[in-house]
């Protein structure tokens, strides 16, 4: 049995929308303007008055009238960026890379000189020398490789490689020129030696004994010796080890091939070009030969080579003297320190 229902039209659907009035075809009609311009929400059903303009053509506004809400959703906030690390705000000269890892000098030009010499000499060895002047070319070939690999492993790692580098001291201009005014330096007493410790105005520290500050990469490193152009970096405490396998490595190989160049000329079948190479591969070994010296001399004395060029400890005692034996062991087998200052780390407002 059918029930007739009746449909009040000035009632209030959801408490704020209007329903608009069912005709005899069971579809809603809106009170108010024409049905040609009007579009109905069928979540809510509210009964909205559009522009034709404004519908054509932007089915973004189409989709938030319909749905009650934009089809993109506003971008997340953007997270802060990461604190700066100590490297990023390092006032040295220094270039670092792989995230504060890997510390190169300021200038890398004499680094790559340094490479390309060792690898091309290497390539005329391999093209032009071996082949001729040994009956076992290939395992003259390998060593040869050997070597010079050698020389250029050690010769990254001493660029690469944190000298000793001393953390800075953050004091206002006043309170620096107070200090360094009032106390231009300190001493203390090494193995009965007084020993002075001079005020760094750049690092605003007093650099511990055996310690200078480098004018070309602006820090000061602890047991400095020098600092190398053909290395590019500072060499002290902390990569004088590697810097003498570079040294020894670079001697063997370079009196290696020299001496298979020799024997190439000797045997009559040298190029013109072979004696030019004979004789740039003499040279830098016998260069590299009193390198070499000097720094076994410096070794058995446990002396920088800043400390030697500078007069230090001529003739007063060295205080870090231990015998021969004792200062190869120092210097060639005890434990490193840990960095002064770790470059990864978060760096302090201050910095």
């Amino acid at each position: 049995m059918a029930h007739a229902i009746s449909i009040d039209p000035e009632r209030h659907v959801e408490g704020r929308h209007h329903r608009g009035h069912r005709g005899s075809t069971g579809t809603e009609r809106p009170t108010g303007s024409s049905s040609s311009s009007a579009t109905c929400n069928p979540v809510r059903g509210v009964a909205a008055t559009l522009d034709p303009g404004q519908v054509c053509g932007n089915p973004g506004f189409l989709m938030q009238s319909c749905f009650g809400h934009s089809s993109s959703a506003p971008p997340p906030p953007l997270s802060p960026p990461p604190p700066p690390k100590v490297y990023h705000v390092w006032p040295g000269k220094n270039v670092f890379f792989l995230d504060g890892r890997v510390i190169f000098g300021p200038d890398p030009k004499g680094l790559i000189l340094t490479a390309m010499a060792v690898i091309f000499s290497e390539w005329v060895f391999l093209a032009y020398i071996v082949d001729r002047a040994s009956t076992h070319p290939s395992l003259i070939s390998a060593f040869s490789l050997i070597l010079a690999a050698t020389v250029i492993a050690s010769l990254l790692l001493t660029a690469t490689r944190d000298p000793g580098i001393i953390a800075r001291n953050q004091v206002s201009p006043l309170e620096e020129a107070r200090t360094a005014a009032s106390t231009p330096s300190r001493f203390v007493i090494v193995n009965g030696v007084e020993m002075r410790m001079r005020f760094c105005r750049v690092c605003k520290i007093f650099r511990p004994p055996r310690s200078s500050h480098c004018a070309v990469c602006d820090n000061c490193v602890d047991k400095f010796d020098h600092h190398s152009s053909w290395i590019s970096q500072c060499i002290g405490l902390r990569n004088y080890r590697i810097y003498l396998v570079l040294v020894c490595s670079a001697f063997a190989f370079y009196a290696f091939i020299f001496t298979f160049s020799v024997r190439r000329i000797s045997a009559g079948s040298a190029l013109p070009e072979t004696f030019v190479f004979a004789t740039l591969s003499f040279m830098t070994t016998c260069f590299l030969a009193g390198l070499l010296g000097f720094n076994a001399f410096l070794v058995a004395k446990n002396k920088t080579n800043n400390e030697w060029h500078k007069g230090r400890n001529h003739t007063s005692p060295n205080p870090y003297d231990e015998g021969t034996m004792g200062n190869i062991r120092e210097c060639l087998f005890e434990k490193l320190p840990p960095p002064r200052v770790d470059f990864r780390a978060v760096a302090e407002p201050n910095l």
